[in-house]
């Protein structure tokens, strides 16, 4: 059974840092592109950040580039996502996603299965 169980969300202040975790199984992760995915109440899912299956290549939405930084450990089969000088658009549900085999493409991503981990940036 394929699992993504994500972690490390909080009430932050404006301006701090949350380090996000997502700890996989059931599937090869070090074979999949994986990305960071964020929804908030009555939108839809909005893509973040990605990174190529070797951890070889990140991309990012323009709203967090240079704020936040993916990375991940294959041995371990656990993504990251370090946030910092967090503003309060960043507030959202944060879940991790699989991409399918192949070129990566930030729009092509399989649903996030996770429950996600809540981030909320307020003072």
């Amino acid at each position: 059974e394929v699992q993504l169980v994500e972690s490390g969300g909080g009430l932050v202040q404006p301006g701090g840092s949350l380090r996000l975790s997502c700890v996989t199984s059931g599937f090869s992760f070090s074979r999949y592109h994986m990305s960071w995915v964020r929804q908030t109440p009555g939108k839809g899912l909005e893509w973040v950040s990605g990174i190529n299956s070797m951890g070889r290549e990140t991309f990012y939405a323009d709203s967090v580039k240079g704020r936040f930084t993916i990375s991940r450990d294959n041995a371990k089969n656990t993504l990251y996502l370090q946030m910092n000088s967090l503003i309060p658009e960043d507030t959202a549900v944060y879940y991790c996603a699989s991409h399918p085999v192949g070129i990566f493409s930030s729009a092509d991503y399989y649903p996030p299965t996770g429950r996600g981990t809540p981030v909320t940036v307020s003072s």
